[in-house]
């Protein structure tokens, strides 16, 4: 280019900066909507896979937590079937334990009138001395109130 070309635009230089500037903003304004369309898809599909994730995770927290209350109930139902075991049969009245003893659970678990009279016989034999030691004979009222070095 020669400097007579340049010559006319002598009066109007400045409208070249000026349209430079605008030409590159309206680029960059094609390029920036470009790169935020491109923003929003990324986001969205993000948002997608964060709700996958939560979806997965609640359902993972409902699987534990059933799961959790399974163990629970089989805990508590074992433990109440040992327990069952373990409680001892309290009979009221003469028939019923002859009735219960002549079961074959009753026959395990009764014990025989020779046996129950020897326990209460060594009952007797172990409270003898006791009461025989001077300590007054008279038997410890049920009521009684808690001894005095303990307050």
């Amino acid at each position: 280019m020669t400097l007579a070309a340049l010559k006319p635009l002598g009066r109007v230089w400045w409208l070249v900066p000026i349209v430079a500037l605008t030409v590159g903003w309206g680029v960059d304004r094609r390029l920036s909507d470009a790169r935020l369309a491109d923003a929003r898809r990324t986001l969205v599909n993000e948002r997608q896979v964060r709700a996958l994730d939560l979806a997965d995770a609640e359902r993972a927290k409902l699987t534990a937590e059933r799961d959790a209350a399974e163990r629970v109930a089989s805990a508590t139902a074992t433990y109440a079937d040992r327990l069952a075991n373990r409680t001892p049969i309290i009979l009221e009245s003469t028939n019923t334990v002859e009735k219960y003893a002549q079961t074959d659970a009753g026959r395990v678990r009764c014990r025989d009138a020779d046996r129950v009279r020897s326990i209460d016989m060594l009952d007797a034999r172990l409270a003898t001395p006791a009461a025989a030691t001077g300590g007054g004979g008279d038997p410890v009222p049920a009521d009684a109130p808690a001894p005095a070095g303990g307050r």
